[in-house]
């Protein structure tokens, strides 16, 4: 069988940039770093999240090269008890992919695992968010980074701490001083849930 017929998370892409894609995966030469966030509140959030991984890792041009403790979370931005509970996770990635076409990844995972953006603030299946990419700080509207408002989010900022503790927020400096600041109340360690790393 296609595996790419299999595949849900798979868009048509011109055949140009498959090629060099392919090329690039082969020894994922000059790969740069970059960090995505990962969350769900709908479904079996832990199976979500770990599919999203899944897809990550499948991604031609991309590795997932460690993948954060699993934190739950109360919804940001709405009453409390009005929607189930977060699960979040960090996962560190190394890929050759350009920002757009990460960002384009992200949303067709999203959209595979029907991601329904009809709400700011709404519940959804699993949000696939690009934190940060290499050191690239940018204000594009269609992708700013390093994301906006990752430093002040406990639940983007302490799983990235466990993974990666002397890690850095391009533009605001070390992410253990930012979570600091901030806090981690309403951040819940789950060590009773594991996401495991693409074999």
């Amino acid at each position: 069988m296609n595996p790419t017929q299999s595949d849900p998370t798979v868009q048509p892409v011109p055949a140009s940039v498959v090629e060099q894609v392919d090329a690039a995966d082969i020894t994922l030469s000059n790969p740069k770093r970059a960090v995505i966030s990962l969350g769900s509140n709908l479904g079996n959030r832990l199976e979500t999240i770990q599919g999203a991984i899944d897809a990550l890792e499948d991604t031609p041009g991309l590795r997932v090269k460690a993948v954060s403790p699993v934190y739950e979370t109360e919804p940001w931005g709405v009453d409390p008890g009005t929607q189930p509970s977060y699960f979040n996770a960090v996962v560190l990635i190394k890929t050759t992919l350009p920002p757009a076409s990460l960002l384009e990844r992200g949303q067709a995972i999203e959209e595979a695992f029907d991601r329904v953006r009809q709400e700011r603030w709404g519940p959804r299946t699993i949000d696939v968010d690009i934190v940060a990419y290499a050191d690239v700080v940018s204000e594009d509207p269609l992708l700013t980074l390093p994301h906006p408002r990752a430093h002040e989010r406990a639940f983007v900022l302490a799983p990235w701490r466990d993974v990666e503790p002397e890690a850095q927020l391009p533009g605001r400096g070390p992410v253990a001083d930012l979570l600091d600041g901030v806090g981690a109340n309403g951040v819940l360690p789950r060590p009773d849930l594991e996401l495991r790393l693409p074999e």
